[in-house]
């Protein structure tokens, strides 16, 4: 195992193009981080920049403390699984992951134990004598991961290794992964763009935009408190609602809600996740933070269903239900905020700020 720090890192292409703009990510040994963002947030190119693949413009890259910026990639203690396979077309399985031994000059007794006991450690012992050809698409990239897991570098670099893969493969072989991950005891980083897959994988998260990350924390603080507007956005499902503030109320398109302690600015966004909102039977009698809307469409989702509730001047807001509630579209229906997040618009500052409410009691909640 090994640690990784990335300190003031930068990455100016000959183009003028800002990929990764002063980055400091610390990560721990043994630990899986994901660094996670839409296309062109530059979360490959500071991967590459840990292998040896890009020079840095400025900063540092620091593995157990010690600098590797000047040395080159064949030499990094670090090892790349890519997005493609880039297996050995006309060599065998076993030779594929013999490749990088050899090129070490180990023994071939040293050699053939360590294959053996990697295809062994991803549940392919019996495939050391076919060709990639023969193999189907999740066994090449188990191949691939086995190559760069042989090697016993100190860092696992891996460059969305499953985006070629269908959806149930997906998820098969990031379990796997993970089981991997902890019985070899190796530090990894891995980049993607699919959420599902870094929430579920990671022991933290770097969300990136722009060049720069945005937020590095669990996964599980990632999505319930995220600290900027676009990892909000990002992260899952959110309705975000633009409010004025009115003193100790925030007002959303003529509906109201309390505004959180310690809100100085004039204008905020408002942010709610689907499942924080409980639904009701519209009421006869206003309730104070009640929203009276009508279901225009409901989705049939699985184990849950999904309502778009219309609601007047504040527009359109998604909603998670439970199946088993009786409903339908065009049923006038009451919302309940029990919990949404407030970003100060003119005091970006001041950070994001949490509301939990309590429904009335005699109210009967759906959600």
């Amino acid at each position: 195992m090994a640690s990784l720090t990335l300190v003031n890192l930068v990455k100016r292409f000959n183009t003028g193009l800002l990929a990764v703009n002063n980055i400091n990510v610390e990560v721990q040994d043994g630990e899986f981080v994901c660094f996670l963002g839409p296309s062109g947030c530059g979360k490959s190119t500071a991967l590459r920049m840990i292998s040896g693949f890009e020079t840095p413009t400025s900063g540092d890259i620091l593995i157990d403390g010690r600098s590797v910026i000047d040395i080159p990639a064949n030499r990094r203690p670090t090892a790349m699984v890519f997005q493609k396979y880039t297996l050995w077309p006309h060599m065998t399985v076993y030779d594929n992951i013999a490749f990088g031994l050899r090129l070490r000059h180990l023994p071939k007794r040293e050699i053939d134990r360590k294959v053996r006991e990697a295809l062994e450690l991803v549940g392919l012992s019996e495939y050391g004598g076919r060709y990639p050809a023969q193999l189907s698409g999740g066994e090449q990239q188990r191949i691939a991961l086995t190559r760069a897991i042989v090697l016993e570098p100190k860092i696992l670099l891996l460059d969305e290794p499953f985006s070629n893969l269908d959806a149930l493969l997906r998820v098969r072989l990031r379990e796997e992964l993970r089981k991997i991950q902890r019985q070899v005891h190796i530090t990894a980083i891995f980049v993607t763009h699919d959420q599902e897959e870094a929430l579920s994988l990671a022991d933290r998260i770097a969300v990136m935009s722009k060049g720069q990350v945005q937020q590095l924390d669990k996964p599980g603080a990632i999505y319930a408190s995220p600290q900027t507007l676009f990892v909000a956005d990002f992260i899952g499902v959110m309705n975000l609602l633009p409010a004025t503030v009115e003193g100790d109320t925030l007002n959303i398109g003529g509906r109201s809600l309390p505004a959180p302690a310690g809100l100085h600015s004039t204008k905020a966004t408002v942010a709610i996740r689907p499942e924080d909102l409980a639904l009701m039977p519209s009421l006869t009698q206003d309730q104070p933070g009640t929203w009276l809307g009508n279901i225009s469409q409901l989705m049939d989702l699985g184990h849950y269903r999904k309502a778009i509730v219309d609601v007047a001047g504040t527009g359109s807001v998604k909603v998670y239900l439970s199946k088993s509630i009786e409903i339908a579209e065009g049923d006038a229906v009451a919302l309940y905020p029990m919990r949404y997040l407030v970003y100060p618009d003119d005091q970006p500052s001041s950070g994001v700020l949490e509301v939990r409410q309590q429904l009335r009691e005699g109210v009967l909640a759906f959600h």
